[in-house]
């Protein structure tokens, strides 16, 4: 079984809202996944990933989309969409 980490299409028509999901690769786009392990909104350019479990299925052999893989790296950086707020609050309280 070869799984990969990939977005699920989710939201209305012309408002797409995307799950990052950990699916087998043989399963349609929005058809059946393992696990949510995260979203991403680009109209409103927010995003969110639990990076403890990107971690756990990594080694075990999942491969990631290009666009998860920005959304990754991203996160890792500490620069995630969305997160502009949580970065300035995170300054103010170490001042």
């Amino acid at each position: 079984m070869s799984v990969k980490i990939r977005l699920r299409r989710t939201g209305k028509r012309n408002q797409a809202c995307h799950r990052i999901v950990v699916a087998d690769s043989r399963s349609p786009r929005d058809g059946r996944f393992i696990e949510v392990i995260g979203f991403y909104d680009p109209r409103h350019e927010n995003e969110k990933i639990d990076l403890e479990r990107v971690d756990y299925w990594l080694p075990r052999g999942a491969q990631v989309s290009d666009t998860v893989n920005k959304i990754i790296k991203r996160a890792r950086e500490g620069k995630s969409r969305g997160s502009a707020t949580a970065a300035a609050a995170a300054e103010e309280t170490q001042a």
